[in-house]
């Protein structure tokens, strides 16, 4: 007969994410990839201050256009992080569980009073503190530098809208550290679990936009006879390519970093009565409209740890 375990199963949480946090940023590793980052947010936001004070005038939310405007041969700050922060968490996280098995540490570490429960979640929460800090860090060095080089403070709806896209941003590097935790769990050995990890990510990335529409056209082929086939075609595509998070978090940091955004579907005569061409939402508008992309990586994220801690609870652990 099974005995019941005693105590609190997250006992020894905030010990194991905080040793996690403090290894992540200790490691070369870590160093090495927000080095990266670094450079490019640094690249891209410059290139972006000097295509603003050339081509751009009054501006209700100029400050916002640091993140968005992009100068050949660099793309736009935001395009940056959502190409660099899945790489950011999938460092994070791909031997997170499998590593403590090469390094045959995993049975000392369960050995103490630490649960399961706690030893998988604390790894997850440390590696989102360590997320978190450096986009933090990010955030305040592009606010910085715009505060320098173009000489303009950000009103309090910008910076309301900053927090909100780090917010977005942080959700969406945790939707990846849990893909690659959830590789780390099933997959026995750490490049096995980071190609996994990659491979998935090159697929909603590169080859899922181009997926989508073929698909689309498949199940929804166009009838010359009924013009609402093409809307329907469109809906479905749109609703394909929103199972990558990369759409998802493309598509909310467009409606929240340009407040002029009002659909970010299909758009309708009936729908824009008594609207000003071009005039910007409020921020609770915007954050309406985001709402179901937000709504939709925090449950991805919830189910990829689920998945996660449903095989580390399954697993068998040998000294």
């Amino acid at each position: 007969m099974m005995s019941r375990r005693e105590g609190s199963p997250f006992s020894g949480l905030a010990t194991v994410a905080m040793k996690e946090a403090a290894d992540h940023m200790n490691s070369a590793r870590i160093h090495l990839v927000m080095l990266l980052v670094l450079l490019t947010a640094i690249g891209s936001v410059y290139a972006a201050i000097g295509q603003i004070k050339s081509t751009i005038g009054e501006d209700e939310f100029l400050f916002l256009r640091l993140f968005t405007t992009a100068k050949d041969p660099l793309p736009s700050f935001v395009s940056f992080l959502g190409f660099l922060i899945p790489l950011v968490a999938i460092a994070l996280g791909f031997d997170a569980i499998n590593g403590e098995y090469n390094r045959r540490t995993l049975s000392r570490v369960l050995s103490q009073p630490i649960y399961r429960d706690a030893l998988l979640t604390g790894k997850f929460l440390g590696g989102l503190l360590v997320i978190a800090i450096c986009l933090l860090t990010l955030w305040l060095l592009v606010t910085g530098m715009g505060l320098l080089l173009l000489g303009l403070p950000p009103n309090g709806e910008e910076i309301a809208r900053g927090l909100a896209f780090l917010f977005v941003s942080f959700v969406y590097a945790g939707v990846w550290l849990a893909v690659a935790m959830a590789f780390s769990t099933v997959v026995k050995s750490p490049a096995t679990s980071a190609l996994c990890a990659l491979t998935l990510w090159l697929v909603f990335t590169i080859f899922w936009p181009m997926l989508s529409p073929l698909l689309a056209g498949w199940f929804a082929p166009l009838d010359p006879l009924d013009p609402m086939s093409a809307v329907q075609q469109f809906n479905l595509q749109q609703g394909l390519a929103r199972v990558s998070p990369n759409i998802l978090y493309n598509e909310a940091t467009l409606a929240l970093l340009n407040p002029a955004t009002r659909s970010l579907g299909l758009l309708f005569a009936y729908q824009m009565d008594g609207a000003l061409m071009g005039a910007p939402l409020q921020l609770s508008a915007s954050l309406g409209l985001v709402w179901p992309q937000i709504a939709g990586m925090i449950a991805a994220l919830l189910v990829l740890f689920t998945i996660a801690y449903v095989a580390f609870q399954r697993q068998e652990i040998r000294a």
